[in-house]
């Protein structure tokens, strides 16, 4: 019984060392940035600041085949996949348009320019310029998947026609949180707005 103890403490242990370094490695990485413009009950309206971003386009609307594939492709490009072997800051959120075929996105940092990027090894994945936009966002914690992205769209659309807040049919997935955090997960479903 004393060995089952040891056991379980040191697990333990280790689960809350790897929380702890999650939490401080999140306060580190750069995020898209945006003003709040509006709070509303459900959702909020921001403005977000023209960026650029690494894309990859996916041949799929389900969540998890999707952000599983994209991931590992732009992760590849950012952890060295590219012919300068330059490994590129992670920044927050992964975003996926919600569509037919999915785009996963990785936010470009800041200091970077898009003329002086690394070119991928991997021919899938293209550099977008996203403009300045006006958007509504609806939060939710926990774990994401496709029933409960589909359940907070649903829900975002409901609450801005309920203010008659005009949108548009671009929602897209933001996700905040490297896999291995368990605790303080954040994600939200986003809508341009008109």
């Amino acid at each position: 019984m004393k060995i089952v103890s040891i056991i379980l403490g040191i697990l333990l242990a280790s689960f809350i060392l790897v929380q702890l370094y999650a939490m401080k490695s999140q306060k580190d990485i750069e995020v898209y940035p945006y003003t709040l413009v509006k709070a509303y009950d459900d959702f909020e309206v921001r403005k977000y600041e023209a960026s650029l971003f690494t894309s990859v386009k996916l041949s799929t609307n389900d969540y998890k085949e999707g952000s599983s594939k994209g991931f590992s492709v732009l992760a590849g490009y950012i952890f060295g996949g590219n012919d300068k072997g330059q490994q590129i800051a992670m920044t927050s959120p992964v975003s996926m348009s919600l569509e037919d075929s999915m785009t996963m996105m990785f936010m470009v940092p800041k200091e970077l320019e898009k003329d002086k990027l690394p070119k991928p090894n991997s021919s899938e994945i293209e550099f977008k310029e996203e403009p300045a936009k006006k958007v509504a966002a609806i939060t939710f914690g926990g774990w994401a998947d496709s029933e409960k992205i589909a359940s907070y769209k649903q829900k975002l659309i409901t609450s801005l026609d309920k203010e008659k807040v005009a949108y548009t049919t671009k929602f897209f997935f933001l996700g905040y949180n490297a896999p291995y955090e368990m605790t303080n997960r954040k994600n939200e479903v986003i809508v341009e707005l008109q």
